[in-house]
């Protein structure tokens, strides 16, 4: 494909890192000057352009810009019919985007994760379902969901990453002061808890691990016992 990206910030280029190697011709705007320059210095089939030329040399479009200064920017573009874009912009609707690059049309919104990069991550998306599985698919999970009250309440959850990684590493302090080697404590934990949640639904994992007084068991009842559910449901519907 000839695949643009406006607004070349840390995820998009992830996502631009992610599908390179796929054989695309990928121009890259000079906004975020210096990622669009470190992409096209690293890979050959990437190109600077300002954000017009982005737009004459694609079929497909990325935006990865922030909401808030979307309209200036988009509005100053001309767009033709027939062109497909994805957006990526977490505070504008699906239709917000698309009135935004008539007449071209923004077909699908996805939410990308840095991970995108390297393939594995997961992709939570509305819209054209099949032209983001075309591009990302293979290397990803695409999770489609069903309209913008979906979308809105995935994009809350998705926010536990950070509070799971914090636990990791709080996990990881604790276990420092105990072994030789911090970073590989760190490690043990990141592997331990990624294979087991990838190989297992939550509901059976819990179970598995509930053995009458077994160490998973005792501190999963401390921290739920602390409250550790009811803060969570309470931070999540601050975010809704």
């Amino acid at each position: 494909m000839r695949i643009g990206v406006i607004g070349t910030g840390v995820i998009a280029s992830a996502a631009v890192r992610g599908i390179v190697g796929d054989g695309h011709e990928i121009a890259v705007s000079e906004r975020s000057a210096s990622h669009a320059r470190a992409l096209a210095e690293e890979f050959d089939n990437i190109r600077v352009a300002d954000n017009q030329g982005v737009v004459d040399g694609s079929d497909v479009i990325f935006l990865g810009l922030m909401a808030e200064v979307a309209p200036e920017v988009l509005g100053a573009l001309e767009f033709r019919e027939g062109q497909r874009v994805i957006t990526f912009m977490a505070g504008a609707t699906l239709e917000e985007a698309d009135a935004m690059v008539r007449p071209a049309h923004a077909v699908a919104i996805m939410m990308p994760f840095p991970n995108i990069a390297k393939g594995g991550s997961a992709i939570m998306m509305m819209g054209d379902g099949e032209l983001v599985r075309e591009v990302f698919g293979a290397r990803n999970q695409v999770f489609e969901l069903n309209g913008q009250k979906e979308m809105a309440a995935y994009l809350c959850a998705q926010a536990l990453v950070s509070p799971v990684t914090r636990m990791i590493s709080d996990a990881a302090d604790w276990l420092g002061k105990r072994v030789d080697d911090r970073a590989q404590a760190e490690a043990f934990l990141r592997r331990l808890i990624a294979s087991n949640l990838m190989e297992s639904e939550c509901g059976p994992l819990i179970e598995a691990l509930n053995t009458p007084g077994g160490y998973n068991q005792r501190l999963r009842l401390h921290m739920e016992e602390s409250g550790m559910a009811d803060t969570l449901h309470a931070g999540l519907d601050e975010l809704e």
